[in-house]
């Protein structure tokens, strides 16, 4: 596959990944090599990477806990902390080896140590190859609420090599099959057309797909580096996607969401609203229920939760000057931004959700 070469950095792919990474080691004559995992990638995605990596450079391991509970400030001091530790300086290089979590996070750590030092991504899940990675967000959660600290600042490279995925859950797959979902819902409905038989898809297909789905943000994002206006449509499906996450993430009694498993609830809520609100078919609305949960199943989401979710609303970062802004469909590749949603909507929403 053909690099993907944005304003701000190049995507490579599979095995083309390692020589231009191997070679931007070499010409930027860096200090020292950090890479940043969890204990999941440590284990089964860092030998592989090690093998194919070139350099003389001292290179250091730092390992954190993996999963959302631990995308903190307190986990970014500790990497601060031990970044300071082993002697890092402003030309060390962090190199981030996990999904969404680590290269959120990781972006987070290199762009605010001692104001700024280069890293890499690689994401090791779909989720992460297709969205986290991709596009200069990086940040950490703020308690139980989503992504409110962060810059944008971009990675060197973003390096997305496919064997990762064979490590990875189910789960985890159909997580980041979400934002897939979501880029052929937003932009395209020829490429939202590829999924509606998941069984007629092999590894290859899923390959082109992930590249297409790049592309998707690619453009995107470059059109509207700081989301001022068309990278708002990025967040279909999320202003209460990640209000459900949010709530679920901080309630005792309820197990956590992965983060697509909570934006297919949201994008199923949002073409609901949408069909009320922006004229998008009420049949391809049915449609795209019917298919989503033949996908994920249905999530319990009782009657007496949806004012708490509701509630959250107001932390969606698209918000400004008291509104919460919603991204909506008037057709599949023709999103509506900054949408004003009346809360009875949201409540009938749910309602079709539930029924």
């Amino acid at each position: 596959m053909d690099s993907i070469i944005t304003n701000e950095c190049t995507i490579h792919f599979n095995g083309a990944c390692y020589e231009p990474l191997n070679k931007h080691i070499k010409d930027n004559n860096f200090s020292k090599v950090f890479i940043l995992v969890d204990e999941n990638t440590h284990q089964y995605c860092l030998p592989y990477f090690l093998e194919r990596l070139e350099t003389d450079i001292v290179i250091e391991i730092i390992e954190i806990e993996s999963g959302e509970v631990n995308k903190t400030i307190d986990t970014c001091v500790g990497v601060w902390n031990t970044l300071s530790e082993l002697d890092a300086d402003r030309k060390s290089l962090l190199i981030n080896i996990g999904g969404g979590v680590i290269t959120d996070l990781g972006g987070f750590v290199a762009c605010t140590f001692k104001r700024g030092i280069s890293y890499i991504n690689i994401p090791t899940t779909l989720l992460s190859m297709v969205d986290a990675s991709v596009g200069g967000k990086t940040g950490v959660d703020l308690g139980h609420l989503k992504n409110q600290i962060g810059v944008i600042s971009n990675a060197d490279l973003v390096l997305i090599d496919t064997k990762f995925l064979n490590t990875l859950p189910q789960n985890q797959m159909r997580s980041g099959l979400a934002e897939m979902l979501k880029h052929g819902l937003i932009s395209d409905e020829a490429y939202w057309d590829k999924f509606k038989d998941l069984s007629k898809l092999n590894l290859d297909d899923l390959d082109v797909l992930i590249y297409e789905s790049v592309l998707i943000k690619k453009n995107v994002v470059e059109n509207d580096p700081f989301e001022d206006n068309q990278r708002k449509t990025l967040n279909f499906g999320h202003t209460l996607g990640h209000a459900i996450e949010s709530y679920f993430l901080s309630n005792p009694n309820k197990a956590a969401l992965l983060h697509g498993e909570a934006i297919i609830i949201g994008m199923i809520l949002a073409c609901y609203i949408s069909t009320k609100l922006a004229g998008f078919p009420k049949q391809t609305t049915i449609d795209i229920k019917n298919l989503f949960i033949s996908y994920y199943g249905k999530v319990k989401i009782d009657e007496n939760e949806y004012p708490a979710i509701i509630e959250l609303l107001k932390y969606d970062k698209k918000n400004n000057h008291g509104n919460i802004n919603f991204v909506l469909l008037e057709s599949i590749g023709t999103p509506k931004i900054d949408c004003l949603v009346d809360d009875k909507i949201i409540v009938d929403a749910f309602h079709f959700y539930d029924n």
